[in-house]
Parts: C-alpha cells; structure tokens; sequence
C-alpha cells in the first residue's frame, strides 16, 4: 500500500490563528496528510508542526548586506528563514504550498516531488511603500525574488485581481486569484436596529486612520451604535482610540473575539464599516478579508472608494461606497441611508453568501494542487 502523500504549508505567520492559511491546511487534508511550518502552536488536523521559535523574525533585513545589494543573502540569514531553511533540510515532500513571497525561496529548496504552489497574500514590493527607507532597501529584494523566483513556481495565487496582474507583469507568469472569502455561515439577516448598528473589526494600526470612523459618527448627526472589535497592535493607539470613542456617544471599543466566532457575532449588527485611506499600495488594492466576514455575518457594508472592495460591493448591491476617504464623506452615508437600503443590503449580502464564501473561492487552490500532484503516485 502506497505512503500517504505529504504536503508542507511553509509560513511565517502564526498557521493556527492565520485565516488564510488555515484554508490551505484544510484543503492540503484532501490530498494527504498535512506538515506545517510557522509561528505559534500546531493548528488543528496537521500530521507534524516545524514551529518557528518565536523570538526569530524575518525582518528587518541586515542593513550591511542590503548596502552591499546582497538582498538575496540578507534575507538567507534573516533569523526566521535561516531558521526554516534549517529545520526542513533533507525533508521530502509531495508538494509545498508557501505563504507569501519572502517563504519562496526558502520553499524552492526544499525537495519536492510536485514543485511549490505560491499563494501570496499582498502586493508584497508595495507593502511599505510611505517608507523611503525600505522602498530603497527591502523593495528591490522583494522585486527580485517576483522576478526570479515566482518563474520557478509550479503554481502562483494571490488575492486579488488587480494584484495578480501586477505579479504578472513582473515576473511573466499566470497568477491566478484565490479572495480572502470566509466560510460559509448558514445564518439570516437580522432586523434593521433602532439606532442602526455599526461595526468594525480587524487590527488597531495607525496608518488604517480608525479614528475615521468614530468621527463620522460624531459628525453625522445621527442616533447610531458603533462597536469597534481591534486586537491590540499598536496598545497606545488602541488607548487613543478607546479615550476618542469615550467623547463620541453609542461608540464603543472593544475586546477582540475569537476568529472562529466572529461572524455569528456581527451577525446582531446592521452595517459593517471600513474606510481604509491608500496610505500604501497595499491598502490602495486591498481585498481584505473582513469584507467577506461583513457578507456571511449577512450585514450590509459602507466602505471607502478602495478599487477592489468597491467591485465586490457594487456588483453584489452590498452597501454604499464614500465618496472620498475622510470622516465627512461617511458623515454624510451614515446620516442619509434608510433602513429600507439598509434592510436590502442585508438581503443582498444573504444572496451572495454562497458565491462570496471560502468554500468557492478554494477552488482555486483545489484545482491547482490537484493538477500539481497528478502522476506523483
């Protein structure tokens, strides 16, 4: 009898709390069995977890090798890869899956009897792209890694239209398009509230200009509830956000809930909120997850003019998109929209929950991996 196949999921990020990556942990499970190779404890239903030491980091790069342009080896000895690179060398696998670019080269070297799928979560050269320091510096590393490594990929995904052709310009091959989908939740709309219900939740950065949306509530004139749900990033920011949230009625800042409980709990809202201003390239063509987790809540969404958000919620008759990404313009949505718009925007989220889920969006991977392993056996 044939050996299981085995597929490693390579990713410096924390695997069993990482959204995105989980959904390649379960859908790697189809295929054989699962080893991962990541930050924090072993994530449910894997055969094997390589956890990365937590005090090791990838970034920042050693600035002396970067002044040399030797961009590729600052990254080799960066903590974290260097760390990898040792942990998984003489390992064999059936097929790797590596999470964002700076696992790419570390993944290549790894013995594969399928080749590595790809799946790279941003536009990663742009990710900083306000810090002249690292556009000079880490920048051209990251480029360089597009350019050499994804050609060398047997596959290539990422998490949004506008990204995957931007990758392929780059580096000259297919990229195709996994979103940020959330999994299907079998719920129903909720009754419109009196005050309607705002929500927001995600991380508490600085340069994501939460304070935003606590504004536009002030401004808007209007009786609402704001309940934001921020995990503690930035803890002054955060304290910042809770004492502006103190001077602004029905808003009010909150503890972080568990990924895995998330949607039914927006599911008691009426409107989810995200005004991202496009302080990177990053957030310019952001597709973030949270929009999905706002369509399985069944809640109704009033987002900024963010390109790829904005597809998704006029195609889908989702909500409202601002005109612009200051307080005032949301100010004004928030004032004027009706339940009756609202209520239909709930509705229509019910309608594109199937479409919009993880389950289909998945697919994307399932069939490339599939395609991978044919004949490996």
């Amino acid at each position: 009898m044939p050996e299981a196949r085995t597929i490693l999921i390579l990713s410096f990020s924390p695997i069993a709390t990482d959204a995105r990556v989980l959904k390649q942990v379960r859908l790697a499970g189809e295929f054989g069995e699962v080893v991962t190779c990541g930050y924090g404890p072993r994530p449910d239903g894997v055969r094997e977890h390589i956890r990365i030491p937590d005090g090791l980091s990838v970034f920042p790069l050693a600035p002396k090798l970067l002044v040399l342009r030797l961009g590729a080896l600052a990254l080799r000895r960066s903590p974290a890869v260097s760390w990898a690179a040792s942990a998984l060398r003489g390992r064999r696998f059936d097929a790797i899956i590596a999470d964002d670019i700076e696992a790419l080269p570390t993944a290549l070297h790894v013995r594969s009897t399928a080749g590595v799928l790809a799946d790279l979560h941003e536009f990663s050269p742009g990710q900083h792209s306000n810090d002249a320091g690292w556009m000079r510096w880490v920048r051209p590393v990251l480029l360089r890694i597009v350019r050499r490594s994804l050609p060398r990929a047997a596959a290539v995904t990422t998490v949004a239209p506008i990204i995957a052709d931007e990758y392929s310009r780059l580096s000259g091959v297919d990229v195709g398009v996994v979103i940020n989908a959330t999994p299907f939740a079998d719920l129903r709309p909720t009754p419109v509230g009196h005050p309607l219900r705002l929500v927001h939740s995600g991380v508490c950065l600085r340069n994501r200009r939460l304070e935003l949306l606590i504004e536009a509530v002030a401004l808007s004139g209007r009786a609402v509830e704001l309940d934001l749900f921020l995990m503690p990033n930035d803890p002054g920011h955060l304290q910042e956000l809770r004492d502006l949230a103190e001077a602004v009625p029905g808003v009010r800042v909150r503890e972080p809930v568990p990924y895995g409980e998330l949607v039914e709990r927006l599911n008691d809202y009426d409107l989810g909120v995200f005004v991202l201003p496009p302080t990177t390239r990053n957030y310019e063509w952001a597709l973030p997850n949270k929009l999905f987790d706002f369509v399985q809540a069944r809640l109704g969404v009033l987002i900024g003019p963010t390109p790829q958000m904005a597809h998704y919620v006029e195609a889908h008759r989702l909500g409202v998109v601002t005109d612009d990404f200051t307080a005032e313009s949301l100010a004004r949505v928030i004032s004027t929209v009706t339940d009756e718009e609202v209520a239909a925007f709930k509705q229509a989220a019910h309608a594109a929950a199937q479409e919009l889920s993880a389950e289909v969006a998945v697919d994307g991977w399932r069939t490339r991996l599939a395609r991978m392993l044919e004949g490996t056996r």
